[in-house]
């Protein structure tokens, strides 16, 4: 893998996000290279794109992933763009472990459902 979709600062993560908004649930879908080769985290929330709903339930969705209170989660740039950046206080090298593991059980998942699927055709 290639470099990841967040960088460490002395008191947290700095995560690079493409979100897709008014989607049929919230979830973090995996990490893609965008075509400059720079690496995001997918992610997807049921909330639309008007005033900040979109922004919130993201923040929400991030913190829930990273076990980490709403108030240590907040939007550093890309207000109104699909690409933003996040910021998550606390300790970098336990928000990076519980990020990594949260990647590597989605993806894990992902992969039994699409095994489920081809074994019933």
């Amino acid at each position: 893998m290639s470099a990841a979709p967040w960088t460490k600062s002395a008191d947290g993560l700095l995560l690079s996000i493409r979100l897709t908004s008014k989607s049929a649930r919230d979830e973090i879908c995996g990490v893609e290279s965008l075509s400059d080769g720079r690496r995001v985290l997918k992610a997807k929330v049921r909330a639309a794109p008007e005033h900040g709903e979109a922004n919130s339930a993201l923040a929400r969705l991030v913190a829930q992933l990273l076990g980490s209170p709403r108030s240590s989660v907040t939007l550093a740039t890309g207000g109104t763009s699909r690409l933003k950046s996040i910021r998550i206080m606390g300790d970098p090298e336990a928000l990076e472990r519980r990020l990594t593991q949260a990647l590597e059980a989605s993806a894990a998942s992902a992969a039994g459902k699409f095994e489920k699927r081809q074994n019933r055709s």
